[in-house]
């Protein structure tokens, strides 16, 4: 593949939390391994937020300096952007405003992930701008209920990409209208993760979530609501750890007295993601001292059946931890069995860590192998790459 000037189009600098980071992370190292000329821009209306001020600001310079010490360990040094287009003139960080114009006027194509960027009068200067979907079944349903404004948006990308690879099958029962979604995946760069360490003879099962975030993301679709929040999937398995007979651990926000005295009667374990938030390699080595992954999906990906996985969960697999999750249709196409195990009731919990307890070292090895088969970054970003003309 002949060298390209490619930008990361992400929102690290607004939302610079740990999962946030390492999701970007993966694109721009992978991104760079394949022998590319990778920029990181974020170029945007909304507000950074200051994790140690606790709110969002106007101030870009905590986002500034992240981004700065960021590419100094991961080989983007002089190759990135904050552009913060709120309040008059954009506040800019690692570019002035003719050099990021120049950029977008120079790059073979931009990965707009997550569709996090507005498409502004400069950023519409890209030649190829690839919309990657992290969060699979809301914009398809906003296209079925008629939504222009969102088409309008979406036809603006050469290449529609998500992480709902059941999109466009029988399984997923959206209509697409026309639009080509392209199956994806996140990249992963799995020797970040790697670990020859065993975890200690205590490690739990853990996850790390935002507790209720449901809200402008819920939707509406034929008379029925999808929740994007986590946190009713995990009340509704919230007796895993006692029927597993082990406690497990969850890093959450969680507030309510009630919910978080009933996790606490079914042997969870809660501790504060703030922390692990806040600090990168923090959250790899927790993910790392694990015994492997516990979690639920949102309400949105497991009705629609989307064949979305995980991000995070990714990274457990690349670090040999298992992954115990609920059902999304992702069975289809990877995982169900070893190392990775899908669930949609409670027996099926109990069985899948009763499978994992009995050979604990075969599933460890089955998920990094399942890491590097299909979560590989340079593997994923080529295919991306290949598949929109790149």
């Amino acid at each position: 593949m002949s060298r390209k000037k490619i930008i990361v189009l992400g929102f690290m600098g607004t939302c610079p939390v740990a999962g946030v980071i390492w999701q970007h992370l993966h694109y721009m190292v992978g991104l760079q391994r394949l022998g590319h000329e990778v920029w990181y821009v974020e170029d945007s209306t909304r507000y950074p937020y200051d994790p140690e001020a606790f709110t969002l600001t106007e101030d870009i310079s905590y986002a500034a300096r992240m981004l700065a010490r960021l590419a100094d360990e991961h080989g983007f040094a002089g190759r990135w952007c904050f552009c913060g287009r709120y309040g008059g003139e954009p506040r800019l960080a690692g570019l002035d405003l003719a050099g990021l114009r120049a950029l977008y006027r120079d790059c073979q194509a931009a990965l707009n992930v997550c569709g996090s960027h507005e498409l502004n009068d400069d950023l519409l200067a890209v030649r190829r701008l690839i919309y990657v979907e992290s969060d699979p079944g809301v914009e398809q349903i906003k296209i079925d209920s008629g939504d222009a404004t969102v088409r309008d948006y979406l036809s603006r990308h050469a290449a529609l990409f998500t992480f709902g690879e059941a999109v466009g099958t029988p399984r997923f029962p959206v209509p697409l209208h026309g639009l080509e979604w392209r199956p994806t995946r996140q990249p992963v760069v799995t020797d970040f993760w790697k670990t020859d360490n065993a975890p200690a003879a205590g490690a739990l099962y853990t996850s790390i979530c935002n507790w209720s975030t449901s809200g402008k993301k819920d939707i509406d679709w034929r008379g029925d609501r999808y929740l994007w929040s986590k946190s009713l999937q995990f009340l509704h398995f919230v007796g895993a750890p006692r029927l597993c007979g082990e406690p497990f651990e969850l890093a959450t926000d969680l507030k309510d007295a009630g919910e978080k005295k009933k996790f606490e009667d079914n042997d969870w374990r809660l501790v504060d993601p703030h922390a692990l938030s806040m600090e990168w390699n923090r959250y790899r080595d927790y993910i790392r001292q694990s015994k492997g992954e516990f979690t639920v999906a949102k309400d949105q990906y497991t009705r629609l059946q989307t064949g979305w996985f995980s991000d995070r969960s990714a990274c457990y697999l690349a670090a040999g931890r298992p992954v115990i999750t609920e059902e999304t249709g992702f069975t289809a196409f990877y995982g169900g069995k070893e190392g990775l195990l899908a669930f949609r009731t409670m027996a099926e919990v109990e069985a899948a860590a009763a499978a994992v307890q009995a050979d604990y070292p075969r599933h460890s090895r089955a998920a990094a192998e399942i890491a590097r088969e299909y979560f590989e970054a340079e593997k994923v970003l080529a295919s991306l790459l290949d598949r929109a003309g790149v």
